[in-house]
């Protein structure tokens, strides 16, 4: 299933694989799939991750290199994944100036309250490694913000 990746991609998902495999047993936690997919430069959804077979509890399940190289060859494949382009559009829809800024209140309110909802320590997480500061009008610049998510790979771990 997995015949469509190129050598690099195998070599990337063994490096990622390896890196999730704490105990070096030659399988991951399937609580760690999203990361490791994220990992990868993919950006599945929680139902996406589910699906393709991750735990919301560590210990649950372990998944074998094996296994999750077509796991990650199907999610490659996924169109509901969204990228940088299809995010800043969306925050543009808050841009009221038209200027690339938009209310912290808002984007606040959209990740907590829109979709993969955040939690608020989530929030603050994502915020103190990505956001600039805002101006007096309690504006920041969503571009900038979604660059510097989306280029550190910011993970959000919804493991409860």
């Amino acid at each position: 299933m997995a015949h469509d990746l190129k050598d690099v991609e195998i070599e990337k998902a063994q490096f990622v694989f390896s890196v999730y495999d704490w105990e070096g047993s030659g399988q991951m936690d399937a609580v760690d799939l999203g990361n490791a997919l994220r990992a990868l430069n993919l950006n599945p959804t929680l139902d996406l991750i589910g699906k393709m077979g991750g735990t919301q509890k560590r210990g649950e399940k372990k998944v074998k290199f094996d296994e999750f190289l077509p796991i990650f060859s199907q999610v490659k494949k996924e169109k509901e994944q969204g990228c940088y382009e299809d995010f800043l559009e969306c925050l543009k829809l808050y841009d009221k100036n038209e200027d690339g800024t938009m209310l912290l209140a808002e984007l606040q309110h959209s990740l907590t309250a829109l979709g993969e909802k955040l939690d608020d320590m989530e929030l603050e997480n994502v915020f103190k490694d990505c956001m600039d500061p805002e101006d007096d009008d309690g504006n920041i610049p969503y571009g900038p913000f979604l660059k510097k998510m989306m280029d550190n790979m910011v993970v959000i771990d919804h493991v409860k």
